[in-house]
């Protein structure tokens, strides 16, 4: 890889970035909002109760967009000025930070003014708990959960992915965890046909939400980061979700509060143990870890942007090695 096709990527990972911060989502004309509805027409036709068909559909849903960016990237191997331009368009599509603490805190404001039922009509923005009957209390637990669980499904694992990967890496990542949202969760309709897209979401999350948790070690407050680094450790396995467990540990620990308990998504009621020691969340903590995020997705842009324009130097190491060896 050139340098200039290396600082390009570089330089196009930092500019979307800088876009999503200022900018937040689209408000019309989303191209994730698009790639939903032709993936839930695909559906229509692909749909039946079984791993092997629900493979079938993950597999043209994400080869598709992915072959459309790889052409993108191809397109556009010896000119950087172009590379940096498309590559800063997919990563403002695929980042959500700015929204996803925008929405936290609208919620936290109505809980601020005791507003309950504006709180409870904001939630479903950032999670698919149940809220005709949560408190304050649980509203702000299921806020401060789910900044954490998606600072790296929205922030972290897209700039991971474009780095290693480029446009096909940004574009890849969002389709497989917009599939897993989409039928990736368990109901009776998609226990079998969602199996694949919610084992493929687990994987592509597997090294960025480990990353997430190393970050959020590394950017709690004073006095925090040992905290955090042993809640990480100690509770992120107890989480029924591989991913996820890494990062709302990390959180907990960062932010001296107590994640965890029941949950209630309407299908369904589960109950997660706990994470951290500290009190549960109020509605001031959701703030903070809204700051919390912001601050994760600065140091994985410096991380992900770093290894993007290191990419010559790794090549020129690794061929040296190989001559001498």
């Amino acid at each position: 890889m050139r340098l200039s096709t290396a600082a390009a990527n570089a330089g196009g990972l930092a500019a979307g970035y800088l876009l999503d911060r200022l900018l937040g989502d689209p408000r019309r004309f989303h191209p994730v909002a698009g790639y939903g509805q032709a993936a839930a027409a695909l559906e229509r036709k692909t749909y039946a109760p079984s791993r092997a068909a629900g493979a079938k559909h993950v597999a043209v849903a994400v080869a598709v967009p992915v072959a459309v960016a790889a052409v993108a990237q191809y397109a556009t191997r010896n000119k950087p000025v172009a590379r940096a331009a498309v590559m800063a368009i997919a990563t403002w599509t695929v980042l959500g930070g700015t929204s996803l603490r925008r929405e936290a805190t609208r919620l936290a404001d109505a809980l601020a003014v005791g507003d309950l039922d504006e709180a409870r009509a904001k939630l479903p923005s950032l999670c698919g708990r149940k809220p005709d009957e949560l408190g304050p209390a649980e509203l702000a637990r299921a806020t401060v959960e789910s900044v954490a669980e998606n600072t790296s499904d929205a922030v972290v694992a897209p700039l991971c992915w474009g780095a290693v990967a480029g446009i096909p890496g940004l574009v890849g990542y969002r389709a497989v965890n917009t599939l897993d949202a989409m039928i990736g969760h368990r109901s009776a309709r998609y226990e079998k046909f969602g199996w694949a897209a919610a084992r493929l979401d687990d994987l592509a999350n597997l090294v960025p939400a480990r990353l997430g948790a190393v970050l959020t070690v590394l950017v709690a407050g004073k006095g925090r980061r040992g905290a955090a680094l042993r809640t990480w450790l100690r509770d992120g396995s107890e989480h029924p979700s591989p991913n996820s467990g890494q990062v709302e540990a990390a959180a907990a620990g960062a932010l001296g509060l107590r994640l965890g308990g029941r949950n209630d998504y309407g299908s369904r009621v589960e109950v997660r143990p706990h994470l951290g020691d500290g009190a549960p969340p109020a509605g001031r903590d959701i703030y903070r870890a809204a700051r919390l995020s912001a601050a994760v997705g600065v140091a994985a842009l410096v991380a992900t942007a770093g290894h993007a324009l290191a990419a010559p130097v790794r090549r020129a190491a690794v061929a040296w090695m190989w001559r001498r060896g």
